[in-house]
C-alpha cells in the first residue's frame, strides 16, 4: 500500500507542476492573430475593390462592406482526476484511477458594416480635397501620374474620362501640361505652401526663380496652357472648373467613385459580352500612345500568378503579379480611400476582451 501511496503523491505533484507551469495564452495570441487577421483583411479588401471595379465595368452597382471590428476570445479549460483504492483482502487486488479532460475554445466576433447613406457619400462621392492632392505631389508622387488619376479638369483643360454616358477624350493640351509639370517637378522647380488670405488659408503653388533654360520653357508652357500671367509669383489653387483670374488655378478633383469608373474602363472583357451588349465600350477619339492606367485581364480559368483575382459572371479577372505599373496603380487606389472620410466623427469604443 505504501508503494501505491507514493505513486499517488508523485502523480499529484506532477499535475500541480504542470498547472503551475501554464502561462497565460493572451500574449501569445497577439503576434499570431494580428498578422493572420492583417493578411486576411488585406486579401479580402483587394478582392472587394477588384470586384467592384469589374461590376462598374458591367454597369452594376458597387457594394462595399467594411470590417468594423474583430474580437477574438479564447478559453482553455483542464481537469485532472487522481485516485487510488486498496483492498488488502480483496481477490480483485488494488484499484487505481487516473483521468483528465481539456477544452479549447476560439470564438472570433467580426462586425461588418455596409457602406451606405452618408458614409457612402463621404467615402465615394466626395471629391479628393485639393490640399490632400497637392500634398501628394509635395511628398514626391509623380505629378503626371496623379493628374491622370485624380483630376477631371484644370482651368478648363479636360482629362480623359472613360464612362460610357459621361465619357470624353482628353484635351490635346492635357498631355503637354502634365509632361511639362513632371519635368518641372523632377528638377525641383515646383513648390507649394499654405498662405493666410484674410480669415482663410489658401494653398498656393509657385515656380522657383532659378531654373535652367529648358525648365523655364516648361514653366512658360504651363502658364500658357492654364492662362496664367507671367508676373504671378504665387498662384492660388481652388476647387472649380474655371479660374476667376489669370493668377488662379481652378481644379476639379475626382471622387473615389469617378476614379473607379475611369479605371474600370481599362478592364479587358470577353468579346462575347461586348457582342451581346452586356458591357459598354468607350471610344477615345483623341487616343494617344500613353499607357493605360491599369491592366486587368480576363479568362475562363483561374490565373496561376496574380496579385489579386476574382470570379465574376463565370469569368476570372485579375492583375498580373509581374505587372508593376498595374500593381502600383491598384495599391495607390487602396491608399486613396484613406484620403476620404470613412468613419463617424465620434471616438471608437473601448473594448476589453478576455483571452484567458
Amino acid at each position: 500500500m505504501l508503494k501505491y501511496l507514493r505513486l499517488n503523491v508523485i502523480l499529484t505533484m506532477f499535475a500541480l507542476i504542470l498547472l503551475a507551469g501554464c502561462s497565460g495564452i493572451g500574449p501569445g495570441t497577439v503576434e499570431r492573430d494580428r498578422f493572420d487577421y492583417v493578411n486576411a483583411l488585406s486579401s479580402s479588401w483587394k478582392k472587394q475593390i477588384l470586384l467592384n471595379l469589374v461590376k462598374i465595368r458591367y454597369l452594376d452597382a458597387p457594394v462595399f462592406l467594411d470590417v468594423s471590428s474583430v474580437i477574438s476570445q479564447y478559453a482553455i479549460e483542464g481537469q485532472i482526476n487522481l485516485g487510488a483504492t486498496w483492498r488488502s483482502n480483496s481477490v480483485l487486488g488494488d484499484n487505481q484511477t487516473l483521468g483528465g479532460s481539456g477544452k479549447y475554445t476560439d470564438r472570433p466576433t467580426i462586425t461588418y458594416s455596409p457602406l451606405t447613406g452618408d458614409k457612402f457619400s463621404r467615402s465615394l462621392m466626395t471629391p479628393i480635397p485639393i490640399r490632400a492632392f497637392l500634398f501628394l505631389i509635395q511628398s514626391g508622387y509623380p505629378v503626371d501620374f496623379l493628374f491622370r488619376i485624380c483630376v477631371q479638369t484644370i482651368n478648363g483643360v479636360d482629362n480623359r474620362f472613360g464612362a460610357k454616358a459621361m465619357g470624353k477624350s482628353a484635351d490635346p493640351q492635357f498631355r503637354r501640361l502634365i509632361e511639362a509639370l513632371r519635368r518641372i517637378q523632377k528638377s525641383g522647380g515646383l513648390g507649394m505652401r499654405i498662405k493666410p488670405m484674410g480669415d482663410k488659408k489658401a494653398v498656393v503653388v509657385f515656380f522657383r526663380s532659378k531654373l535652367s533654360d529648358e525648365i523655364a520653357k516648361d514653366v512658360n508652357t504651363v502658364r500658357q496652357i492654364l492662362g496664367l500671367t507671367p508676373e504671378a509669383k504665387e498662384i492660388r489653387v481652388v476647387y472649380g472648373a474655371f479660374a476667376a483670374d489669370d493668377q488662379e488655378i481652378a481644379m476639379l478633383t475626382r471622387s473615389m467613385l469617378l476614379i473607379m469608373i475611369e479605371l474600370a474602363s481599362y478592364i479587358d472583357v470577353p468579346a462575347k459580352d461586348i457582342e451581346e451588349g452586356r458591357v459598354a465600350i468607350f471610344s477615345d477619339k483623341n487616343a494617344t500612345d500613353m499607357p493605360p492606367l491599369i491592366r486587368i485581364h480576363n479568362g475562363a480559368s483561374h490565373p496561376e500568378d496574380a496579385m489579386v483575382s476574382i470570379r465574376y459572371r463565370d469569368n476570372w479577372f485579375w492583375i498580373d503579379d509581374t505587372d508593376l505599373a498595374s500593381k502600383r496603380m491598384f495599391s495607390f487606389l487602396m491608399m486613396l480611400f484613406s484620403l476620404t472620410e470613412t468613419g463617424d466623427k465620434s471616438g471608437s469604443p473601448i473594448v476589453t476582451v478576455p483571452t484567458n
